[in-house]
């Protein structure tokens, strides 16, 4: 599957999990989701492996629960980025990375591709 569509599937994920978790969660376009979905495909691709190289040993001791925080974070970053998108706080950002995390993975198995 190729990137642009990866994107434009991230972007609408992305809608969705807002539409979820709308008073804490806000996305002011289709267009401020598709800089989203940019957006943190950047950060996962860039910042995301520092993170993991560095906190390694406390996501060892916690059996990879503090995957979560670094996905957490990310959103966080996302979020002080990408103008219109905003987020309440820590948890909420944990949970927006959880739900879309989960419905990105539903839309792409939905279009036919591998989630790899």
């Amino acid at each position: 599957m190729g990137f642009l569509v990866r994107i434009l599937i991230s972007a609408l994920a992305a809608m969705l999990t807002t539409y979820l978790l709308k008073p804490a969660v806000k996305i002011d376009s289709f267009v401020t989701a598709l800089i989203l979905a940019l957006v943190l495909a950047l950060l996962n691709a860039l910042v995301k492996p520092l993170l993991v190289l560095f906190t390694f040993p406390v996501t060892l001791l916690t059996l990879g629960l503090f995957l979560f925080v670094i996905n957490a974070i990310i959103i966080l970053l996302a979020a002080k980025i990408v103008p219109g998108f905003k987020v309440d706080g820590f948890w909420w950002a944990m949970l927006f990375s959880i739900v879309m995390t989960i419905i990105n993975s539903l839309l792409i198995n939905l279009a036919g591709g591998s989630n790899d």
